[in-house]
């Protein structure tokens, strides 16, 4: 199973990739080139950071975006977005203004604000799957201080509960994004990594 880790300068690709390894690809290219992107039998999106900085370093590499529409939409390769890689699948994102993402999934992505709890939200949370998808019950790692506010229940695969019900995860047709990190999530990511390698959508 060939898998296209996106590599725009904003995301933890060395963890990512071995977390793909161990979970069962054959292969995974660490690229940021279209052609890649357009080859590739499954997609990973990561991102570390801002939602702004994430979007704008995708978009600053000529032809990603458009690459990424295409197989992902056109083609249905199995996406899988991580964290911010997830947030970006959004229509926008507020983090330092309003900013426009992928437009994926309807929705937009806002600061959490918990009642008496501390923002970013650091540490192992427990993930509560929504339906049938490809999140099962069990515990995760997150770092965020934005969460994904669905526009469509339907597409809202998993939550956590921190103050309140936050996205943990989205699914819509061949796309997935999990808010937390699989690749720190020890035996609980690995299992998620394996069934979205062996998914077919």
């Amino acid at each position: 199973m060939a898998v296209a880790l996106i590599d725009y300068g904003a995301g933890n690709l060395r963890s990512a990739a071995k977390a793909l390894e161990a979970a069962g690809a054959s292969s995974v290219r660490v690229t940021s080139s279209p052609a890649d992107v357009l080859s590739a039998e499954r997609i990973v999106l990561p991102g570390v950071g801002a939602f702004g900085a994430c979007a704008a370093a995708l978009r600053a590499v000529p032809g990603l975006e458009e690459a990424l529409d295409r197989a992902v939409r056109e083609h249905a390769r199995p996406f899988l977005g991580i964290c911010v890689g997830m947030q970006l699948m959004a229509d926008e994102g507020h983090e330092f203004g309003v900013h426009r993402g992928l437009g994926w999934v309807p929705g937009a992505v806002r600061r959490m604000a918990p009642e008496g709890l501390k923002v970013p939200q650091i540490g192992w949370n427990e993930v509560a799957p929504g339906g049938p998808g490809l999140l099962e019950a069990g515990y995760a790692y997150f770092v965020h201080s934005y969460a994904f506010e669905t526009a469509d229940a339907a597409h809202l695969a998993a939550t956590a509960s921190y103050g309140a019900a936050v996205t943990a995860a989205v699914q819509r047709d061949t796309m997935l994004g999990v808010q937390f990190h699989p690749e720190k999530s020890q035996a609980y990511g690995l299992a998620l990594l394996t069934r979205w390698l062996n998914w077919r959508p």
